[in-house]
């Protein structure tokens, strides 16, 4: 633990861009654990005598068309956003490491069967496939969730098959097999445990991409619907808004989501140098 803390020292002090990028990650989860006491007003609560006041006063970050605080309705997003992005990378996380794990230590038929799967899934426009399934299925939180998950299970998969492929002939797996471990045991008490620092960094990747795609999916009317605050659906909202000199409507929620990205890009980047044996020497 002292060595870890040490290491992340030392990555914040070497790129303050880390740092940077851990703040804005401790500043979403302590917003989006305790948005019901952080939100100034009700974020569905409209009110017609204050559509689109501009920011200040009692409204920090303006007001929508129907009056609704901005921030408030910012607030809420962040809590429902976070949720879907870790969710769906929670889902594609277990399948798609489990899928690579038995394709690249087993091989033959398995990682042929496998391999095919997800290069059925990858064949697709990522986005286009999410669109799709979400149609099929509806638009809801969990098919938004689902949806997610699915176009990210082929990026475990594969990464999870080639470094378990590496590793299935080192030393200690075959010394574990020595031993009388079961294969089963062999997978998940030896070989998933190596793997986990690279997924980790995967991880923190793949959450700014789901919080992304689950944001697209609102801008066009196939995610989240209205009045449930989403960054993406109020981007939309307030996209004609701009037009006539409202800026705040859109510019607010989109920040949000740009910041959001570019915090677990930055942040899958550090936890690359913390965890990356080679930068402990």
């Amino acid at each position: 633990m002292r060595q870890a803390l040490a290491q992340w020292r030392y990555v914040i002090a070497e790129n303050p861009l880390t740092g940077f990028a851990f703040a804005l990650f401790t500043l979403f989860v302590t917003v989006a654990l305790f948005a019901p006491f952080l939100m100034p007003h009700s974020p569905l609560a409209t009110h017609a005598a204050d559509a689109l006041r501009p920011p200040g006063g009692a409204y920090l970050l303006g007001t929508d068309q129907l009056g609704r605080d901005i921030l408030s309705r910012l607030i809420a997003a962040t809590r429902l956003d976070l949720a879907i992005g870790a969710s769906a990378v929670a889902l594609a996380f277990v399948f798609g490491v489990g899928l690579g794990l038995i394709a690249g230590y087993y091989g033959g038929w398995a990682d042929r069967i496998i391999g095919r799967f997800t290069d059925t899934l990858m064949a697709f426009p990522l986005f286009v496939l999410a669109m799709a399934i979400v149609a099929a299925l509806g638009n809801t939180v969990t098919n938004i969730v689902l949806a997610t998950a699915i176009i990210n299970i082929p990026l475990y998969a594969r990464m999870a098959r080639v470094e378990t492929n590496i590793r299935r002939d080192a030393g200690y797996v075959a010394a574990a097999r020595l031993t009388g471990n079961s294969e089963a045991r062999i997978l998940l008490g030896h070989i998933l445990p190596n793997l986990l620092p690279i997924m980790a960094v995967q991880t923190s990747l793949t959450m700014g991409y789901a919080i992304l795609n689950a944001a697209g999916l609102s801008f066009i009317g196939l995610g989240v619907q209205p009045p449930t605050p989403e960054w993406g659906t109020m981007v939309s909202e307030g996209a004609s808004a701009i037009l006539s000199g409202q800026w705040w409507v859109a510019v607010f929620p989109g920040l949000t989501l740009l910041l959001a990205v570019f915090c677990f890009n930055i942040l899958g980047d550090g936890l690359r140098d913390v965890l990356d044996p080679r930068n402990r020497t």
